[in-house]
């Protein structure tokens, strides 16, 4: 089985079992059969993109063993740091799926609140919004970003809200993330 982090872009492997992926950008389940080629578009975080006929998806890290991959190393986020600091890291390490850029980085998120609500827990509330507002993978990303902020020591639930006002454009990435998508 191959290491996550071993994978390379452009590279094609072999589907070993039935796979649903999630098309980019429409968010529909995309049916990927045994012995599938696909080619990896990118592999980031915990993310994984492939071109399936000319098709994006994205796959889900539960499914990669179905490809053949071993399942990333996860990334340390319990011990070090604030709470704020270990849900920023979280973002930073969710990526958009059609563009080798972190969310944060992006310009994606608007807002992080921590509070404790009356009974004592903490819960996370994060505004977020996607480059295009049609996009279906809004929900596939919020998801994933729900799971992954819950699973921090610390939190017991968050809520991830979508929002359009203002509208995202790119002036809201960091400088870094116009370098890497090339658009300088």
């Amino acid at each position: 089985m191959r290491t996550f982090e071993s994978l390379v872009k452009g590279e094609s492997i072999k589907t070993l079992e039935l796979i649903t992926g999630k098309q980019v950008p429409q968010g529909v389940p995309i049916i990927l059969n045994v012995g599938d080629m696909v080619n990896i578009t990118q592999a980031l975080g915990d993310s994984l993109s492939v071109d399936v006929g000319g098709r994006l998806a994205r796959i889900d890290t539960a499914d990669f063993p179905k490809l053949g991959i071993q399942l990333p190393s996860q990334i340390k986020l319990q011990a070090k740091g604030s709470l704020k600091a270990r849900v920023w890291k979280v973002l930073q390490e969710s990526y958009d799926p059609e563009i080798p850029v972190n969310i944060v980085d992006l310009g994606l998120i608007y807002d992080l609140r921590i509070s404790t609500l009356i009974d004592g827990r903490t819960h996370v509330a994060i505004d977020m919004t996607l480059t295009a507002p049609g996009c279906g993978m809004g929900p596939v990303l919020a998801h994933d970003i729900k799971q992954k902020v819950e699973a921090l020591e610390g939190v017991d639930q968050s809520d991830i809200k979508m929002v359009f006002d203002p509208p995202w454009d790119m002036s809201r990435m960091t400088e870094e993330a116009r370098l890497e998508a090339g658009l300088f």
